[in-house]
Parts: structure tokens; C-alpha cells; sequence
């Protein structure tokens, strides 16, 4: 059986091993079974179809909405590779799991729309799954309600046609959604563990998620979350696909 690939979206090299790790271990997968592809550094390869059965996007500093003149040429770049991959996933060549930045990436290549009206603050958010998820391959086997991590500037103001909501709640509608069999799309972060999350946080503790003066108090609310579902999502995936 091919391997699956950690999709890289984080410019900061740090964060993004860091992230890799957290996929790694959540999906209890070893280095041969979860391989790692930079798309900051370097273009999706053109046989990806036939080194990796699937793939998990991470997160990113990047913004979907973030004007077009502002963006580098490198996120320019990354986000076509990604709309790539979103089609791909919708048209069910390949599984995909996009996650946080990568859910808006595919939102917006997949026609639905991307707006800055749903950010959510850095650390747990309560998700509420909907009916739909309770017969999903994925989602069908969590608790309807559970704690997850978030921290985003942007959120889904409409979701691609033919996609089917999977988890929601009041700050952000979409928490997660499925296009097809084999896309599947979270708002919120299921990889990291709480300590993984605040180490993550001191690397963009300036970036504007939350006030660099509050990180002591966000990451104590990490830390004493429980993140018990998030992960079961990454394992069915790695199971599943």
C-alpha cells in the first residue's frame, strides 16, 4: 500500500515539523506510512497520484482573503497547487483532508465563498456535529459534541455546491464539511495535542491571532482542554483511505 502525505503550507520550517509530528503521531503512523511534501519550497509533483494514496493539509500563516497584490509569489503558487488538489479529491481521484488554511483554499477553488466574518479566537472551541456526520465514515463514531482547537482569521461563508456540513457551531458555521467520498475539510485543527497547540502559539504569538500579552492564560485553557475526538477523525482517515 502507498504511503500518505503531509501536505506543508507553513513557511516557518519549526511549525511545520512540528505540525508533521502532531499528524504523525495522531494518525499513529510511522515516518514510511505518513510521508511530508513542503508546497512552500517546492511544486506538488506531477505524479503524486502514484507515490501517495492520499494526503493531510496543515495549517498556515497564509490567508485566503489576503489581497491578491499582497500575496507572495510562493502563496500564489501554493494556493493553485492546492486548488489542484481540491479537484482532484472532489472529482475522487485522490483523498484529501484540508485543514484550518487548506479549508479555505478548497472552499474557494470548489466555488463557495471564504469571508473574514468567522474568525475565532486561539484555543478550544466547543464543535457540534450534525445529523449528516452521524452516518459519515469519518465523523460517524465522535461524540456530537466535542472540544477542538482553533485559531483563524477567516472562515467558509458558503460552502462548495454538493457539500455536505459535518460539524458547526455559533462563532463559525462550518467547522468541517465533506465534498464527494474522498474530500473532507476542517475549520478546526485536529492534530496537535494542547502542549503541541502552545508551542505552535509561541511561534506566532505576534502575528495577530491573540494579544502576545494573554498567552499565558490561552495556553492554560489549552492545556486543561480535552481533545479526546479531534484525532479519532485523522485515524479513521488514515483507516479509511
Amino acid at each position: 500500500m502507498s504511503p500518505l502525505v503531509y501536505v506543508c503550507a507553513r513557511p516557518q520550517q519549526g511549525a511545520a515539523a512540528a505540525e508533521y509530528e502532531s499528524f504523525r503521531q495522531a494518525m499513529r503512523l510511522d515516518e514510511n506510512e505518513l510521508e511530508r511534501w513542503d508546497l512552500v519550497r517546492d511544486p506538488w509533483p506531477t505524479d503524486a497520484a502514484r507515490r501517495w494514496r492520499g494526503a493531510v493539509v496543515g495549517g498556515s500563516p497564509f490567508n485566503v482573503t489576503d489581497p491578491e497584490s499582497a500575496k507572495t509569489d510562493a502563496q500564489r503558487r501554493l494556493e493553485g497547487d492546492l486548488a489542484q488538489l481540491a479537484h482532484a479529491a472532489a472529482s475522487g481521484e485522490t483523498a484529501v483532508l484540508f485543514t484550518c488554511y487548506g479549508i479555505g483554499v478548497a472552499t474557494r477553488a470548489l466555488g463557495g465563498e471564504v469571508t473574514r466574518a468567522y474568525p475565532e479566537d486561539t484555543g478550544p472551541t466547543t464543535v457540534t456535529l450534525t445529523a449528516d456526520a452521524q452516518q459519515d465514515r469519518l465523523f460517524g463514531g465522535l461524540a456530537s459534541t466535542f472540544a477542538a482547537l482553533t485559531a483563524h482569521k477567516e472562515g467558509i461563508g458558503r460552502l462548495p455546491e454538493g457539500a455536505v456540513l459535518l460539524a458547526t457551531n455559533d462563532a463559525c458555521p462550518v467547522q468541517a464539511y465533506r465534498l464527494g467520498d474522498t474530500l473532507y475539510a476542517t475549520q478546526f485543527h485536529p492534530e496537535p495535542t494542547g502542549r503541541a497547540f502552545t508551542e505552535r502559539m509561541a511561534v506566532y504569538r505576534d502575528d495577530g491571532y491573540f494579544a502576545a500579552p494573554d498567552y499565558d492564560r490561552i495556553a492554560a485553557r489549552v492545556l486543561a482542554a480535552s481533545l479526546t475526538e479531534p484525532v479519532r477523525i485523522l485515524r479513521a482517515f488514515s483507516q479509511t483511505f
